[in-house]
Order: structure tokens, then C-alpha cells, then sequence
């Protein structure tokens, strides 16, 4: 979840998508980790089976996003005109 917030950030799609497959590669870490709880006894086959299937399913949502992402026309809000962009909490805490 950090990693999608800190792209998404950053403003840009190329930079985004980027966070999203590191994201998308913490979700196969975790199904890694499960395996070796699952070997070490601390889950049972249910506990594994499940856990792993929504670690995949998440995997494979991060990875339409990303092609979603890919094909689109938007750039983010990064390459848009300044007068454009949306104000964000700093330079509304500037200005006030």
C-alpha cells in the first residue's frame, strides 16, 4: 500500500507504475513468506490456501492497472499546464 501511495505522488504515470510493480512484487514476497509459514506450522492448509489465492488476486489487479495505465492517454498530473494541476496541501498552507 505504501508504495502505490508513494507513486501515485509523485504525479506521473512512468513513476507510478513503477510503485505499482514494486507493490506488485511485495505481493509475491508475501506469498513467498507464506510458504514458509505454511512449511514452519504456523498455517494450516485453509489459512495458506486462502491468504496465497488473495496475494495472487492482488497480484494480478496491480497488473491490469499497470497495463491500464500503459495504454492510456493520461500522464498524470505531473504533465499537465501549472494552471491546471490541483493545489496541494502545502501550497494551500503557503498561500494561507
Amino acid at each position: 500500500m505504501s508504495n502505490i501511495a508513494e507513486g501515485f505522488e509523485r504525479g506521473g504515470d512512468r513513476e507510478f507504475i513503477q510503485f505499482l510493480s514494486l507493490a506488485k512484487g511485495s505481493a509475491g514476497e508475501i506469498r513467498s513468506q507464506l510458504c514458509i509459514a505454511f512449511d514452519q506450522h504456523y498455517l494450516n492448509r485453509t489459512q495458506f490456501d486462502d491468504l496465497a489465492n488473495r496475494a495472487l488476486h492482488i497480484g494480478k489487479l496491480l497488473a491490469g492497472f499497470m497495463n491500464y495505465l500503459k495504454k492510456s492517454q493520461l500522464g498524470g498530473v505531473k504533465y499537465k499546464p501549472v494552471a491546471t494541476r490541483p493545489e496541494t496541501r502545502n501550497q494551500r498552507l503557503q498561500t494561507s
